[in-house]
């Protein structure tokens, strides 16, 4: 896999049919590992380890609907009361961070309302804060630790 810019963690893999799979720990259950999966291992990780984001407030594979369209955010991290806090998009590292993967947590967030959009291919990631009065978005230097949210 790839060598991301992520902090390493003791990632759990099991082989099958040929196939690689790694265990989600927000799934509790392995998944086919692809160069998305990897991503998301290890920002759920990052974010856990080295930020202090709960385990338990944090869901994995969140499925939205619009009308009859599924829609699936990559991470959603929840405040006690389950309210989604921050909606998190991955991409796999050869997939660059452009406008349409900001369009696309936007359009989720439309939905969701969160207080902070993260995107990151594992490479470069991008942490917006929602300005909701002013009607904008704030980008921030880094992805804030989670007692500071």
């Amino acid at each position: 896999m790839y060598k991301l810019n992520l902090p390493p963690f003791k990632i759990i893999l099991k082989p099958t049919a040929g196939k690689q799979q790694v265990y989600d720990v927000l799934r509790r259950k392995y998944v086919a590992l692809t160069p998305e999966e990897w991503v998301r291992q290890h920002f759920v990780h990052f974010l856990c380890e080295h930020k202090g984001y709960p385990l338990a407030y944090m869901a994995n594979e969140v499925e939205l609907s619009v009308g009859a369209k599924k829609l699936r955010c990559d991470s959603v991290l929840y405040d006690t009361a389950l309210h989604p806090r921050m909606i998190m998009e991955y991409k796999a590292p050869t997939v660059s961070i452009t406008q349409d993967v900001f369009n696309q947590i936007a359009a989720y967030n439309m939905l969701l309302k969160v207080d902070y959009m993260v995107m990151s291919n594992g490479l470069q990631h991008y942490c917006c804060k929602m300005d909701y009065e002013g009607k904008k978005y704030l980008f921030l230097n880094d992805i804030p630790d989670f007692k500071n949210l």
